[in-house]
C-alpha cells in the first residue's frame, strides 16, 4: 500500500481516528499544532491548555513520567453539571421532591480527591456514601455540611455504627443502612444506649439485573440487601421498639457503569413501589437513593455496550424521575429527595495519566537482500508461496506459508535446520506476511482467519508504567480507555502498535483499543521521534483505578499533580505529590529501608576486607545503593547531578 502524503494528513483525521470528541465531553480536543488540550473553566470562564506544554513545563520543574494529572476544574464542572441536570428534570416533569448527590468514596479515596469533591459540592449539599469505618471516618472529617447525607453502606460492627451515631451528634446526617438482617438489631441497641434517634435506610435486593460488568450487584443472589421477608422482619422489629419514625430511606443498587437506560428504568420502577410499601407500612421515608450505576461513553460509540451507554444525562435524569413520579403519584405518596450514588460519571474525567515510550520493537518487512545457494533449499517453498500470492490466492497462500514455517520449525528441533537457516526462514516468512496484510486490506471480504493480521504483524512501544498499578481494570475486566498521542496529531500515525509496560509480566500489555467502528487490535502511533520524548496519554481514568492498583514488581504510585485555571488565562499547578520512592514501596511489604542500608554496608565492608574492592569503591556502591532506595521506582530517562 503506498504511503501517504504526510502533508495530506491535519488534526481533524486525528481527531477522527482517535474518536476524541465523542469520549471527550467537550474537556478534551486537538489544537491546530496537534496537540491534545484540556478545556478547564472557572466562573464560567474557560482556557485550552496543551497537554504537552503541561508535561514540558512538569518535566522542567524536574517531576519524572509518568505522571497522573488530576484537573479540579472539571471534578467542579462534573459536579455542576449532575445536579444542575436533575435539578432541570425535576423542573421538566414537574417533581415535587428534590435531589442530593453523595459520593461513593471507594470510586478514588485519595484525600485530595475527597477533599475537592466536599469542597465543590458543598453548594448542592453534595454527600458521601461509605462502606468501611476507615471510610466513614474520612468522611466525618471532610464533610462540612449539614444539609448533605453520609450514606452508611457495608457491614457494619458496633465501632461503625457507634461513628455515624456520634456523627449525628455533631450534626452530619449520617443515615445507617441496613444491608444485613441482623444489622437491625445491632442499630436499634446502639441508639438507645447512646441515646441516639438513628436515620435508619434500608437496602433492597432488587430483582432487576443490569447488563455491563457488575450484573452481580442485583438480583436474589445478590451479596448485600434485604429480600421482602426479611424489609418485612425489619420493619416488624422497628415498630415494636417504637423506631419506625427513624426508617427514612431506602437504596438499592443495580451495579456499575450500566450501559442500558432500559435496565435503569426498570430498576427504578421496582424501587418506587418498595418505597410506597414501605410508607404505607408507617415508615418516616423522604429519602429514595437509587445507588450508582450512571455510566460513561469511554469508546464514544454511544452503544449499548460496557464500555459505553445507550442514553445522555439528562434522559437518565427524567427517566428515573418520571418512574418514581408516576408511582408515587399513582399511590397519593409525597415525592421523596431522590438521592444518587454517581461516583464514575464525576471522576473519571477529572484524571489523566501521562507517559513517556522508552523503546520500540517494531516490525521490519523488508526480505533478505540475497539469498544464497546453500539457503535456497530450506527456503524453497517458501519462496513459491512469496510468488503465488495474489489477492485470489490470498488465504490459500496463508494456510500455505503457515504450514511451512511449523514444517521448518520441527526441522530446527530434529537438528536438519540450523540457526542460520530458521533466522533466514522467519524473516521471509514475516516479509510475505506484511505483503499478505497489504492485499487483505484491498479486499471487499476479509475472511475471519485474515482479520487479526494486523496484530501478528504489530509493533511493541514499552511505555513507562505499570499496567497492575496504573490501569488495573484494563488487566482484571478488559476496560477499555482512550489511548492516544498528546502531540504530532498534525502528522500521520504511520505504525500499528500495542503498548506493553515495564513489568516483567507477558500480561503487563494493552493490546485492546478504542476502534472508529468497533474495538480494534493495534493503536494507530507514530514512529518516535529522535529529539523529544514520545508521550502518550491515557484519558478517563479518575474511576477506581488509583483506588484498585497494586505493587506488581514494586511499581508504586505515580507522581501526581493538579492543574487549575486562574482569572489570567494560565493554567496552575498545584497539589504537587512525588510518587513512591523504592523505599517507600519495600516498607509497605515488611522490609526497613535503614536495615537494608545496614547489610549492604556491612556486606561491603567484608568485601573491602577480602580485597574484592577497594573503600572509594565502597562508598561508591554504598552511595548509589542509597540513591536508588530514593529514587522513583519507574524508569528515570536522566540521572540528577
Amino acid at each position: 500500500m503506498a504511503k501517504r502524503d504526510i502533508h495530506t494528513w491535519d488534526v481533524e483525521r486525528s481527531s477522527s481516528l482517535y474518536r476524541i470528541d465523542q469520549w471527550g465531553s467537550g474537556y478534551f480536543n486537538i489544537n491546530r499544532k496537534g496537540e491534545v488540550e484540556v478545556n478547564l473553566r472557572n466562573n464560567n470562564k474557560s482556557s485550552a491548555v496543551s497537554l504537552l506544554e503541561i508535561s514540558q513545563g512538569l518535566q522542567e520543574r524536574g517531576l519524572k513520567m509518568p505522571v497522573l494529572l488530576r484537573f479540579s476544574d472539571i471534578l467542579d464542572d462534573r459536579i455542576k453539571f449532575i445536579n444542575e441536570t436533575f435539578r432541570a428534570a425535576i423542573k421538566d416533569v414537574g417533581y415535587k421532591g428534590s435531589y442530593k448527590g453523595v459520593y461513593p468514596i471507594k470510586v478514588n479515596q485519595q484525600q485530595q480527591v475527597i477533599e475537592e469533591i466536599c469542597h465543590f459540592g458543598k453548594q448542592y449539599h453534595h454527600g458521601l456514601e461509605t462502606g468501611s469505618k476507615a471510610e466513614l471516618i474520612a468522611a466525618l472529617a471532610y464533610l462540612d455540611d449539614p444539609e448533605a447525607y453520609i450514606v452508611c453502606n457495608g457491614y457494619k460492627d458496633e465501632e461503625y455504627i457507634d461513628l455515624a451515631l456520634k456523627g449525628l451528634m455533631l450534626g452530619i446526617q449520617t443515615v445507617l443502612v441496613i444491608e444485613m438482617p441482623q444489622e437491625a438489631a445491632l442499630i436499634i441497641e446502639r441508639s438507645k444506649e447512646l441515646g441516639v434517634r438513628p436515620i435508619i435506610g434500608i437496602r433492597m435486593k432488587p430483582s432487576t439485573i443490569a447488563s455491563g460488568h457488575w450484573t452481580d450487584s442485583g438480583g436474589e443472589r445478590s451479596a448485600f440487601g434485604l429480600n421482602t421477608t426479611q424489609i418485612i422482619n425489619a420493619i416488624d422489629l422497628l415498630r415494636n421498639e417504637g423506631m419506625l419514625d427513624c426508617l427514612q430511606l431506602l437504596h438499592y443498587h443495580l451495579g456499575s457503569q450500566i450501559p442500558n437506560i432500559h435496565d435503569i428504568r426498570v430498576g427504578a420502577t421496582e424501587a418506587a413501589r418498595f418505597y410506597v410499601g414501605l410508607v404505607k407500612e408507617g415508615a418516616k421515608m423522604g429519602l429514595l437513593d437509587i445507588g450508582g450505576g450512571l455510566a460513561i461513553d469511554y469508546d464514544g460509540s454511544s452503544s449499548n455496550t460496557s464500555n459505553s451507554r445507550n442514553y445522555t444525562m439528562a434522559e437518565y435524569c427524567i427517566d428515573v424521575i418520571e418512574e418514581v413520579m408516576n408511582i408515587c403519584n399513582e399511590s397519593d405518596v409525597e415525592h421523596p429527595t431522590i438521592i444518587s450514588e454517581s461516583g464514575r460519571a464525576l471522576v473519571a474525567y477529572y484524571s489523566v495519566l501521562l507517559l513517556n515510550v522508552l523503546d520500540t520493537n517494531v516490525f521490519k518487512t523488508e526480505a533478505p537482500l540475497e539469498i544464497s545457494d546453500e539457503l535456497k533449499p530450506v527456503l524453497d517453498n517458501l519462496l513459491y508461496v512469496k510468488k503465488s500470492l495474489s489477492e485470489k490466492t490470498v488465504q490459500e497462500c496463508l494456510n500455505d506459508l503457515n504450514y511451512y514455517r511449523e514444517e521448518i520449525r520441527v526441522k530446527f528441533l530434529f537438528g536438519k535446520v540450523n540457526m542460520r537457516e530458521r533466522a533466514a526462514a522467519e524473516h521471509l516468512y514475516w516479509s510475505i506476511m506484511a505483503d499478505i496484510s497489504a492485499l487483505v486490506h484491498k479486499l471487499d471480504f476479509i475472511p475471519s482467519d485474515l482479520k487479526d493480521l494486523d496484530k501478528q504483524l504489530s509493533d511493541i512501544y514499552y511505555g513507562n508504567f505499570s499496567l497492575f498499578q496504573s490501569l488495573p481494570d484494563v488487566w482484571a475486566i478488559d476496560q477499555l480507555f482512550p489511548i492516544m498521542p498528546i502531540h504530532l496529531l498534525d502528522q500521520e500515525p504511520t505504525r500499528r502498535a500495542i503498548l506493553s509496560d515495564i513489568t516483567c509480566d507477558s500480561e503487563g500489555k494493552i493490546d485492546k483499543f478504542i476502534g472508529r467502528e468497533e474495538i480494534d487490535l493495534t493503536l494507530p502511533l507514530h514512529q518516535l521521534p529522535e529529539d523529544e520524548d514520545y508521550i502518550l496519554g491515557v484519558f478517563l481514568v479518575g474511576a477506581y483505578q488509583e483506588t484498585l492498583g497494586d505493587l506488581h514488581n514494586l511499581f508504586g504510585d505515580t507522581n501526581v499533580v493538579s492543574v487549575t485555571y486562574d482569572e489570567t488565562g494560565r493554567y496552575v499547578l498545584h497539589n504537587e505529590l512525588d510518587g513512591d520512592t523504592v523505599a517507600d514501596v519495600l516498607s509497605y511489604v515488611e522490609y526497613d529501608p535503614k536495615t537494608l542500608e545496614t547489610l549492604i554496608k556491612t556486606k561491603a565492608e567484608v568485601a573491602v576486607r577480602e580485597g574484592l574492592i577497594s573503600a572509594q569503591q565502597r562508598r561508591k556502591i554504598i552511595s548509589a545503593y542509597s540513591a536508588g532506595l530514593r529514587g522513583y521506582t519507574y524508569y528515570e530517562t536522566d540521572q540528577e547531578d
